[in-house]
């Protein structure tokens, strides 16, 4: 059977040593393993094009007291260390996860491009235990300090941040094993919840969209928004501020009650729904916003769309990038790409160490019009550049990203690629 059929589970057994590498041959292309096992893997995710991108590496390791499977992959790091959030989530196969995480790091790597950060692609996966076993402090706790140890056996070729399935407390538990991290708690030192910062920025994108568009502003705007997470519960707040509406879909009963007090008497509908309720993708709006997981746009939803814009602060919202930009398009809906528009929660933790600012002019300037590499007036290059091209925003944007991303870093140039090298020849410790 293919080791990417398997369980996370039943993989994390097959590892001789605990914990292995894929990393790719800069010379010939070729996506070596760290063992004979493994070359059959390493086969399959090269031969797919899409998901393989020419990621740099894939690493795997085994929490040597909870068994967890934790994963970090890494895509382009010529700008720098690759950095990106390590998700806690279930999988039913390790094609999932790794489909996931490839697709992951990529976004982050023109993600930090386009923002104009010093940093490559990179994300963290660690396997949620099937059952209630995660909902234990004590274990989360061994999960998340184990994972900070195995950050630190990469040397800092990964830094890791807070991403779905990950909190405030998790990255402090991280933050106890490694230095490579960044989002941790204000108390000791780091920049804490991006969540807002993060609704800021895709507001913003909103904004360009519509300018593009010649809409005018968010006043009198509806918004549809499908999540209120952290990130869109903040959203709504910002949305309100600037005169539209919002209608939301929640799936807890407890944050649906909480918001509905927090924004009584205000234009504000939240609907309570079960999975995999899709309703919300056939509200009429003027803008639709995937804030949930990704993957949510494909043939079964689009169709379905009642919108002008779609922007939204979840990664990878299209099912396929290479063809559900373009049934958007024939639909005549302007879909702003997601890694343009959640930019800021890595923005926001991503210099943490170089000290922190009340107002900081370096993370508000992301969020202004006078800036060139703004949200705002990237979201306009990216949409323009679309239309004079003759392209989708998704390949505009992917262009435009690659195109920062073969940038080398000013000081360090390709270090990353130095470490991996070192990994691969044995000196993983």
């Amino acid at each position: 059977m293919s080791l990417l059929a398997s369980t996370p589970e039943e993989f994390a057994q097959t590892l001789s040593r605990r914990r292995a590498w894929l990393i790719r041959d800069p010379d010939t292309g070729r996506l070596e393993a760290s063992e004979t096992a493994l070359d059959g893997m390493a086969r399959e995710i090269a031969a797919d094009e899409r998901d393989f991108a020419e990621h740099e590496a894939l690493f795997f390791a085994v929490g040597e007291d909870t068994g967890s499977l934790m994963t970090a992959f890494l895509h382009n790091t010529v700008r720098g260390q690759g950095a990106g959030g390590v998700r806690y989530w279930r999988y039913d196969s390790m094609r999932a996860l790794v489909s996931d995480g490839l697709r992951l790091s990529q976004g982050m790597g023109r993600k930090n491009a386009l923002a104009g950060l010093w940093w490559g692609g990179g994300k963290g996966v660690v396997a949620k235990d099937d059952g209630e076993l995660w909902r234990d402090p004590a274990h989360r706790s061994a999960v998340y300090r184990e994972y900070g140890r195995f950050i630190t056996s990469l040397r800092g070729a990964y830094v890791t941040a807070e991403d779905a399935g990950t909190n405030a407390a998790d990255m402090a538990e991280i933050f106890r094993e490694t230095r490579f991290t960044t989002c941790v708690p204000t108390s000791v030192g780091g920049s804490g919840n991006p969540s807002f910062a993060t609704a800021r920025g895709v507001v913003s994108a909103m904004e360009g969209a519509l300018d593009f568009l010649d809409l005018g502003s968010l006043a009198e705007k509806r918004v549809a928004m499908q999540g209120t997470g952290n990130v869109g519960a903040a959203m709504i707040g910002d949305l309100l501020d600037r005169g539209a509406s919002v209608v939301a879909t929640e799936l807890s009963r407890e944050r649906a009650d909480e918001l509905r007090s927090l924004h009584a008497g205000k234009p504000v509908e939240i609907r309570l729904v079960e999975p995999h309720d899709a309703s919300i993708f056939s509200e009429e709006c003027d803008i639709f916003a995937p804030n949930a997981l990704g993957g949510v746009l494909g043939p079964d939803t689009i169709p379905a769309l009642r919108t002008k814009v779609v922007c939204g602060a979840a990664n990878n919202q299209l099912l396929d990038d290479r063809r559900d930009d373009e049934m958007l398009e024939r639909r005549g809906i302007v879909y702003v790409p997601d890694f343009l528009a959640n930019r800021m929660g890595i923005v926001n933790c991503a210099n943490e160490q170089y000290g922190t600012l009340q107002n900081d002019p370096d993370i508000t300037r992301h969020l202004g019009r006078d800036w060139d590499r703004s949200v705002y007036r990237t979201t306009r290059r990216v949409l323009e550049r679309a239309k004079t091209d003759g392209v989708t925003p998704a390949r505009a944007a992917n262009a435009l990203a690659d195109e920062l991303g073969a940038e080398p870093h000013p000081i360090w140039g390709h270090r990353t690629r130095k470490i991996i090298d070192g990994i691969r020849a044995g000196d993983w410790g």
